[in-house]
């Protein structure tokens, strides 16, 4: 459910960024319009906002514990951190508050759209191992690495949202909410730059070991009802998130997610195959599973068994 909130008094405006975004020091200057704020929440840990500013606003803030990744839909904006400042236009896509990170700028009749993550999930994302030392998670740059990356997010954010804003009920499924969350947290350290490990080391080419597979399938195979990460996975087998990433394509040439997706698939194949085709439904299940898109749990549902799944609802087979 959406939270919107409308106003041309600029104290009430005040108040409403800094109960949003914190403690914040803002300066309305020139002609005056309205602030509409529209936030829709994905989970504790994400939510979307949508700010419509008509006025120029200069505003600075203390360091926040968020990640908001800005979409700039109109107006012009300048951001700066770091002793530098940065111009955004229509369409252009940029970190407007990194974690631990003051940040201050200046806005000029702004519809933008804000997608907020919290640190916690993205560090859970980029876990490495927990038995070595972990390298605190730092996005560097407030830009996208590349043109491409900047449209993966905008493609990536537009996905999520749209699904929870046409399917709301989709925020009732627990394991469709975690899946959503760590799509957008793998998006955002893709797209910007961050000092994340990329490359397995000695170490975890050495862990990458068939009795890895083993202690991983196992682990992948009892939980599979439940919202684990990789890192959750790294952890309950003792090696680092680039072993288990390693050992899936080292020996069943697949990702340790689509692994995961493929077993919630027999489990959802099997629910379907159970059921009783008047108290259920394909979405139901779907959802149940952690698939947040009915279109594409069918469409990976047929290119495992050959047939639409609700075939196997009504047939049982």
């Amino acid at each position: 459910m959406s939270n919107v909130f409308v106003t041309a008094d600029l104290e009430q405006a005040e108040d409403a960024l800094r109960t949003t975004y914190g403690r914040l020091r803002i300066d309305a200057r020139g002609q005056r319009g309205g602030i509409r704020i529209e936030q829709v929440p994905l989970s504790p840990r994400v939510r979307f906002d949508r700010n419509t500013i008509k006025m120029t606003l200069d505003v600075a803030g203390d360091p926040l514990g968020l990640l908001a990744v800005g979409h700039l839909r109109a107006g012009l904006t300048r951001y700066g951190t770091d002793g530098s400042e940065r111009s955004y236009r229509p369409g252009d896509v940029f970190l407007a508050v990194r974690p631990g990170q003051p940040h201050a700028g200046q806005s000029i009749d702004i519809d933008t759209e804000l997608t907020v993550i919290d640190p916690a999930l993205l560090s859970q994302v980029a876990a490495t191992a927990p038995t070595r030392t972990p390298q605190p998670l730092r996005f560097t740059g407030c830009d996208p690495t590349s043109a491409a990356g900047a449209r993966l997010w905008l493609k990536t954010s537009a996905y999520v949202r749209d699904t929870f804003l046409a399917m709301p009920d989709a925020t009732d499924q627990p394991l469709v909410v975690a899946s959503a969350g760590r799509l957008l947290a793998a998006a955002a350290l893709a797209v910007f730059p961050n000092n994340a490990l990329t490359d397995p080391t000695v170490e975890d080419r050495r862990d990458a070991n068939p009795a890895l597979l083993r202690r991983a399938v196992t682990f992948v195979d009892e939980h599979a009802h439940e919202g684990i990460t990789v890192a959750e996975l790294a952890a309950a087998c003792h090696v680092s998130v680039r072993a288990i990433q390693l050992v899936f394509r080292r020996h069943l040439e697949t990702t340790p997610m689509a692994y995961l997706r493929r077993v919630r698939l027999d489990h959802a194949h099997r629910e379907l195959a159970a059921a009783d085709p008047a108290l259920t439904t394909v979405t139901a299940v779907a959802y149940r599973w952690g698939f947040s898109s009915p279109s594409r749990f069918a469409a990976y549902y047929r290119q495992a068994y050959g047939i639409h799944p609700s075939q196997t609802l009504q047939t049982g087979t």
